[in-house]
């Protein structure tokens, strides 16, 4: 399976999917540039997949299915909130597409009917806003507790598993989490590569779960408890010194210490 990234709005990225001759979308936040992508190749558009229900990630679900005749598919529990919807999903379920198998993964936390797509047979997956590289989304709906166990969910996927998030944030979120973990060689070496990108004005997704398993500290909870040394945030490590903390409390400090950045 081919994807195919196009940027949208400010930092969006809309993916699209090519297999066996058939093409699907991935969180199409407007219409115009995927009917200009699909026009230049002289595609058609099969399928609209949907991650949540945020305007940035369905925005153009209404013109693309018009258009297109193509039908929509979303997460059964935000079917309500999803424009033009046609097929539920399921968490588990495994949806065939054509050679490819998509497994639903519930993973609220951003939103409280968020799923990921993990399209096994190409060990791809799009998480939509909910792990971004070296980072995750913001609680908007859900819990602290929701997120850190989605991230742990997504967490135990195959390492080599290649990550399509829904925007450009790379840069941001490497800055925090040099705050947190500036020791960490490998976060070091994967900044370097970012800002390199940045200012080629290149992507810097997808990425691998094994880049992000050494360098996102929404993932290193476990290794903070184990290391607090490691760490190289004053106040959070005095924090940790003070207090008896489980990783949850941990991943909730530091995605508050995120809002705050």
């Amino acid at each position: 399976m081919q994807v195919f990234q196009i940027p949208d709005l400010e930092d969006n990225y809309i993916h699209v999917l090519r297999t066996k001759g058939k093409t699907a979308v991935v969180d199409p936040s407007t219409a115009p540039p995927v009917n200009q992508f699909l026009q230049e190749r002289n595609w058609s558009l099969d399928v609209i997949l949907n991650t949540h229900h945020h305007h940035d990630h369905v925005g153009g679900n209404a013109e693309l299915k018009s258009k297109w005749q193509s039908p929509v598919l979303g997460f059964s529990k935000d079917a309500y909130r999803i424009p033009k919807i046609d097929q539920k999903l399921e968490d588990q379920q495994d949806w065939t597409w054509e050679d490819q198998v998509c497994q639903v993964l519930f993973i609220p936390g951003h939103t409280l009917g968020h799923i990921a797509l993990w399209f096994k047979t190409s060990s791809i997956l799009f998480s939509g806003d909910t792990l971004f590289s070296m980072g995750c989304g913001r609680l908007f709906e859900g819990t602290a507790k929701q997120m850190f166990e989605s991230l742990n969910k997504l967490s135990q996927l195959p390492p080599e598993t290649q990550v399509y998030c829904g925007h450009e944030y790379s840069e941001a979120n490497a800055e925090f989490a040099l705050l947190i973990d500036g020791n960490n060689q490998d976060l070091i070496h994967r900044m370097k590569n970012v800002r390199e990108k940045r200012k080629q004005e290149k992507s810097t997704v997808p990425f691998s779960l094994e880049e992000e398993l050494k360098t996102n500290p929404f993932l290193r909870t476990k290794y903070f408890i184990k290391n607090p040394e490691s760490i190289t945030h004053r106040e959070l490590k005095s924090w940790m010194e003070d207090n008896f903390v489980s990783e949850l409390e941990l991943f909730a400090q530091i995605r508050l210490m995120k809002d705050q950045f």
